[in-house]
């Protein structure tokens, strides 16, 4: 399967401020009977942007500055939590295509790698700074593995491992990976 290549995002970013959000605040347990990736997003962070009546609030996350935003910053201990895919799903159906934070839960970092979400630590010093500029504009290069800030804050590198950024370069997941390797297959088959 293809999901959208990754290989230069800039945009400006949306700041969650909180600590230790976790799956079921990213996409809550009522909404994983989806079994689609579409319209996902209109339940992303769903208790921050609904009342208890279903009407939109006024965070961010409703604004249309907040929705053309491809970057996420968020605070430490980002997608922690139970493992569910859906989370990283609704996060791409909302827009975003970059998670950035000084630290994110391992298995939410893996499912966003599967599924088209590049999920970004940085430093504290560069976290704290996005953090409180929100709405600032930054460009990820995955082909460098550069966060680029603007106002003389420089160029920083984030770790990603070899195998998830060619996926993530070339568009491809885990099974379009192995399906690009049929012809390499089939003639170990034959020997």
């Amino acid at each position: 399967m293809t999901i959208e290549p990754l290989k230069l995002v800039s945009s400006k970013t949306l700041v969650l401020p909180s600590a230790n959000i976790d799956t079921d605040q990213i996409m809550p347990a009522k909404f994983l009977s989806m079994t689609t990736k579409n319209g996902l997003g209109e339940h992303v962070f769903s208790n921050l942007r609904y009342t208890d009546t279903g009407t939109l609030t006024n965070h961010e996350l409703n604004s249309e500055s907040g929705k053309a935003c491809k970057i996420l910053v968020a605070g430490d201990n980002f997608g922690c939590g139970s493992s569910r895919e859906h989370a990283p799903w609704g996060l791409t159906d909302y827009g975003f295509r970059v998670v950035i934070s000084s630290s994110i839960a391992d298995i939410f970092k893996s499912n966003s790698l599967k599924n088209g979400l590049l999920p970004v630590t940085i430093n504290t010093e560069v976290h704290e700074w996005l953090m409180e500029h929100s709405g600032v504009h930054v460009t990820v290069n995955l082909e460098a593995c550069l966060l680029e800030l603007p106002n003389g804050m420089g160029s920083h590198s984030f770790p990603i491992d070899s195998f998830s950024r060619y996926c993530l370069l070339e568009g491809l997941d885990e099974m379009g990976y192995l399906l690009e390797q049929n012809n390499q297959i089939s003639e170990y088959e034959n020997r």
